[in-house]
């Protein structure tokens, strides 16, 4: 059984100097897009981030300062990779956690806002967990008995993470071979901000951390305005400011 695809899917994979969403950048990005027809194109690019590379997330990567020194930053780029994603749904290896959050928050640095509305986001290591719970490499060498040489380089692990979906598609019939399918076996994250400090319950969005844990954030909004600033102010992500200000206007419409 193959995957059908209805539109094309992008899969992701970036490297950066940290592990951080809020204060870490790009480095490396690469982007491998599989079209219904089953054809591929792939766009990847060094990235200068404009800060040092700590040498613990060079022996990892690989990447060094010299290496970006010339490379385009983020804000040049922008544009180019949004474009190249637009009208596709999103893919990647542990992308819902790190890879899509961390680039929109890049995206929302160079003022463009980089929406997943209307997208489907296939997580590869959430099949991967649910039934073998390995890492991407082993992930490789047991679904596409190859080795994954050049781990940890952008291109080879979005290449990998898609060669992976393929296989899993082989493997597990009961997971669909559709990006509907298989987002609807992992089951679909209900999202509200990336850095997941909000969630939802009973679809009413409330603060997943703090004080104000399990609170409506409606409800901490009305009773304790100040509380706004004060994340606003904070070393919270763009993506989750942005949430809280969506939350926020969206409450100031009710009352008018």
């Amino acid at each position: 059984m193959k995957l059908q695809l209805t539109r094309p899917i992008a899969f992701i994979d970036l490297e950066t100097t940290g592990v951080n969403i809020s204060t870490d950048r790009i480095v490396e990005i690469a982007v491998v897009k599989v079209n219904p027809d089953g054809t591929r194109q792939v766009k990847r690019k060094l990235i200068n981030p404009l800060m040092p590379i700590p040498k613990a997330s060079s022996d990892v990567h690989g990447i060094t300062d010299d290496m970006v020194k010339d490379a385009p930053s983020f804000k040049q780029v922008a544009n180019e990779f949004k474009q190249f994603m637009d009208q596709c749904d999103l893919g990647g290896y542990n992308s819902n956690r790190f890879d899509i959050p961390m680039l929109i928050e890049e995206f929302l640095r160079v003022g463009i806002e980089f929406s997943v509305d209307g997208k489907k986001l296939v997580d590869v290591q959430k099949v991967f967990h649910m039934m073998e719970q390995r890492t991407l490499s082993a992930a490789y060498k047991f679904y596409c008995q190859k080795n994954l040489d050049g781990a940890h380089s952008a291109e080879a692990d979005a290449t990998a993470t898609w060669e992976v979906l393929e296989a899993q598609v082989e493997r597990y019939p009961q997971i669909g071979n559709t990006v509907e399918s298989i987002v609807k076996f992992t089951g679909e994250d209900d999202i509200v901000d990336f850095a997941r400090r909000f969630v939802k319950e009973n679809g009413v969005e409330v603060f997943n951390f703090g004080k104000h844990k399990g609170k409506p954030v409606v409800q901490v909004l009305k009773e304790e305005p100040q509380y706004y600033d004060w994340m606003m102010k904070g070393d919270f992500p763009m993506n989750t400011k942005q949430k809280l200000t969506e939350i926020l206007n969206r409450t100031l419409l009710k009352k008018g």
